[in-house]
């Protein structure tokens, strides 16, 4: 079952540093809504109850409800701003979404069947060159996440984004403009230095 996630907003005139100052002081992240043909709208949330949801990965990859009580409108988020030193949130921007219009988002990467891969089994090393992909699609469309199948992958084998399977209604940006990028390879591990070898070839210095 597919998640969901709802946040209560209440919706804010004040601006400036002073006003969100003391809305972090309340226990309220501030925030704003953009797009979607209609304009700005500040607002602010419950940290606490963000601070819930940005636990779920799938938080950043979904259309996101926004409640105001007697309104509610579709959002995904676009922008969030950490403190650098505490783990409070400090500012999020979220974008309206509607249903007629695809939108872009960063949608992380599930590696499966790593462990079971032929070359993993063999002793091979696995690279992760990406980690995430930026997807194009109408709301409806939007993947929790892509699952990479990695039962088959031997030595010396990789795959590219042409090779992953997409959702219907999905597509992957990068490969949309011709970058047809690495996302996972199986390799040689790396030999290990021999005993009583420095890292520049030499002798082991005396203890």
């Amino acid at each position: 079952m597919q998640e969901s996630f709802e946040l209560k907003a209440e919706r804010r005139s004040d601006a400036g540093k002073g006003a969100s100052r003391r809305l972090r002081h309340a226990g309220k992240v501030p925030g704003i809504i953009y797009g979607g043909g209609s304009d700005p709208q500040m607002i602010a949330l419950d940290h606490n109850d963000l601070i819930k949801h940005l636990e779920h990965e799938a938080f950043y990859s979904h259309v996101l409800t926004v409640d105001f009580g007697s309104v509610q409108e579709s959002v995904v988020l676009k922008d969030l701003q950490r403190h650098p030193a505490r783990p409070v949130v400090m500012h999020i921007d979220l974008q309206r979404v509607r249903a007629d219009e695809k939108i872009r988002m960063h949608v992380p990467l599930h590696f499966e069947n790593e462990a079971s891969a032929p070359g993993v089994k063999q002793g091979g090393q696995v690279s992760h060159h990406l980690t995430e992909v930026v997807v194009s699609c109408l709301p409806k469309d939007l993947p929790e996440y892509i699952a990479v199948d990695m039962s088959r992958m031997g030595f010396g084998e990789a795959l590219h984004l042409s090779q992953l399977p997409l959702p219907a209604g999905v597509e992957l940006v990068d490969l949309a403009h011709g970058d047809d990028a690495l996302v996972v390879s199986v390799h040689t591990a790396r030999v290990e230095q021999e005993e009583g070898a420095s890292p520049a070839g030499g002798e082991t210095p005396a203890a």
